[in-house]
């Protein structure tokens, strides 16, 4: 995630090192007057930065790959959307379970353990995907799905702070800027891969055809279609596996703190305390998962988030952190601000497929091409945004991007579908249009909302707080089935905001366009909230503010 949230004034450069949880204040006039060598990442660290940089493409990639598993898999299980809206709820709930853990794990160890921790659960979950394409069973890649997504949790929650150690403190928001930049280059690799892979090799026989088919034929046209889903995740096993041994044979030693250049140490090293907190979050989980089979996947993640929590509470120091944390309105609204930022982040991404199937009448891997388009969009405005902070208030950038992107909200639900211009054979209309410059004006607002929560935080609360805003991808796993409930319900109550548009059911991709239309109030509402975020925390804090 990126993390850069830089304001400045007259006479001094305020720079916002939103993982470290340090403002670090240089002046403006020394730093125009000298000429700084200081390397961004140290010689001797550069290995482990590079390989540290390829987790942070791995998990991008991860991220956008799955969000097309969302309509595959309701082609594949010819189940409805709320059902295959659970690939979000597995996915996303993960982070939201795992991340206190993490946070714990590198603080009682180091950061080297969470890196081989994480990517030894991903490797796990990824080769669960086998049984599951074996059996041809949603519930089997529910469970593999939620797996991966623990690997990711634990990677992202180590991998920020660990680039934030690899040299002095007057590098480290340069150096996690640069790490970060490889981030959207896994994603896009993931809608390709996703594109490539799993999207062309779908069958293109409708719910109604595939219903007639003799069992025999349908269960050889679902293996072939699971296996391609399959193939690319047990497939980066591979990868996974040669960066984990990397990081098996680095030393610790190798690693200095960003302001003392000292030797990282072990940490506390409490083996007690981590299994302890490992196991408040995965038994409420896997006991409530066994004993009533049937609760919801939402419900159930929700139930899940509250192990971790009462462990906080259970243990002295980390409660005390919990208390100042929340003493901080600043910090709890910003990762409210997050939930629902990642959560229309995720919706949004998820049904822009099933968007512009039923408003374009293209084919799922052809609508991919649209959801890259809307990535390398994303990427060029978050770099250019980043480069305008140096000279306007970050959040006051914010708050015009939220309310550019409330008004592509409006113009994706109620402008026509009628092509305007084609580029390459793919057709563009004014509500498709908005849908793609939607992305462009979220590029922005993980990083900055992540800056903002963060401004003013203590190294003794830190690493908790960061845990606490990678909690809030919790939203993709809620926002994503509420939008789903409305595109996958043909009497929704939200549907009076497009009584004008045809609501004619479409059985193969299990929406109307009265009902497509109207679930984007979501993220029109979801936006609203990072823009009152953004109103009321306007001004830079510095650690001296609390």
């Amino acid at each position: 995630m990126q993390a850069f949230c830089p304001e400045q004034s007259n006479w001094v450069n305020f720079h916002l090192d939103t993982t470290g949880g340090r403002a670090i204040l240089a002046n403006d006039m020394s730093s125009t007057n000298t000429k700084d060598l200081t390397p961004v990442v140290p010689r001797r660290f550069r290995s482990i930065f590079f390989m540290l940089v390829s987790c942070f493409a791995l998990w991008g990639l991860l991220n956008n790959m799955t969000d097309n598993l969302v309509p595959a898999f309701k082609n594949i299980f010819t189940i409805p959307q709320e059902q295959a809206a659970l690939v979000q709820v597995a996915f996303y709930g993960a982070y939201a379970v795992l991340a206190i853990f993490a946070s714990i794990l590198i603080e009682e160890f180091s950061y080297k353990k969470g890196v081989l921790i994480g990517l030894g659960v991903y490797i796990a979950g990824a080769l669960a995907y086998i049984p599951a394409c074996i059996n041809q069973s949603f519930e089997i890649y529910f469970i593999a799905i939620f797996v991966v997504a623990c690997g990711c949790s634990v990677l992202e929650t180590t991998c920020n702070p660990y680039v934030i150690s690899l040299g002095p403190d007057k590098t480290a928001v340069r150096r996690l800027n640069f790490a970060q930049a490889f981030n959207p280059v896994g994603s896009i690799c993931g809608i390709l891969l996703a594109q490539q892979l799993i999207l062309s090799n779908l069958n293109p026989a409708t719910a109604d055809e595939r219903a007639a088919m003799p069992a025999e034929q349908l269960k050889e046209i679902v293996h072939s279609e699971l296996f391609w889903v399959c193939a690319p995740y047990v497939g980066l096993c591979a990868v996974a596996f040669l960066i984990w041994l990397f990081f098996l044979r680095v030393k610790d030693t190798q690693v200095a703190e960003s302001a003392t250049e000292q030797p990282e140490t072990e940490g506390k090293g409490s083996g007690l305390r981590v299994l302890v907190a490992a196991l408040f979050a995965i038994v409420p989980l896997t006991v409530l998962y066994f004993l009533f089979p049937g609760m919801d996947k939402v419900h159930w993640v929700l139930y899940g988030t509250l192990g971790p929590i009462i462990y906080l509470f259970l243990v002295g120091d980390y409660r005390t952190m919990l208390f100042s944390l929340l003493s901080q309105p600043r910090y709890w609204c910003g990762v409210i601000a997050q939930f629902f930022y990642v959560g229309v982040q995720i919706a949004a991404w998820t049904y822009l497929n099933v968007y512009c199937c039923k408003e374009l009448g293209v084919t799922p891997a052809t609508a991919a091409t649209y959801y890259l388009i809307s990535l390398i969009l994303f990427i060029v405005c978050r770099w250019v945004a980043t480069y305008y902070m140096k000279k306007f208030n970050p959040a006051s950038m914010m708050s015009l991007f939220a309310i550019a992107a409330i008004a592509c909200c409006a113009g994706t639900i109620y402008l026509p579908s009628t092509i305007l211009f084609s580029i390459g054979g793919l057709g563009f209309s004014a509500n498709v249009l908005c849908l793609i410059a939607m992305s462009g004006c979220m590029s922005l607002m993980f990083p900055t909302i992540y800056g903002i929560a963060l401004g003013g935080l203590s190294q003794r609360d830190v690493k908790l707080g960061a845990a606490g805003l990678i909690m809030a991808i919790l939203g993709g796993a809620l926002i994503t089935p509420w939008m789903a409930g409305i595109i996958g319900d043909a009497n929704s109550c939200w549907l009076g905001l497009t009584a004008a548009f045809d609501n004619t059911w479409d059985t193969n991709l299990g929406t109307s366009t009265a009902a497509v239309r109207a679930s984007f109030i979501v993220p029109a509402i979801c936006f609203a909230v990072v823009l009152a975020y953004s109103l009321i925390f306007r001004k830079p804090t510095t650690s001296s503010d609390k």
